[in-house]
């Protein structure tokens, strides 16, 4: 089975700071991520390999942007992480997660 068939996978951007290589300047980028959010049960026709992944699991996000475009001098460059999955039980309290739970109230 496919790990991508245990998750419900979401679009999203969030803000990043980084300085740019070329000119030092340091600017807010929008990044695109997609946040997997586990099923709630296990989908049909599973094996016991399967049940054992999925119980393994966890919710994160999968940066999709692997550049950045400085505003200032328009270079194009990496963007200086090497952490591209980020686990959501280690980032309580997310810029995001508290834009969506005061939306909620």
């Amino acid at each position: 089975m496919d790990e991508r068939q245990f998750f419900t996978e979401k679009p999203e951007t969030r803000p990043g700071r980084f300085q740019c290589t070329r000119c030092r300047r340091t600017n807010e980028f929008q990044v695109r991520w997609i946040r997997r959010t586990r099923k709630a049960q296990l989908p049909g026709g599973a094996d016991e390999r399967a049940r054992a992944m999925f119980n393994k699991l966890k919710d994160h996000l999968v940066r999709l942007d692997e550049h950045v475009t400085c505003p200032e001098c328009r270079t194009r460059f990496e963007i200086p992480s090497h952490q591209n999955v980020v686990f959501l039980e280690q980032y309580e309290g997310l810029p995001k997660d508290v834009e969506e739970d005061e939306d909620l109230a």
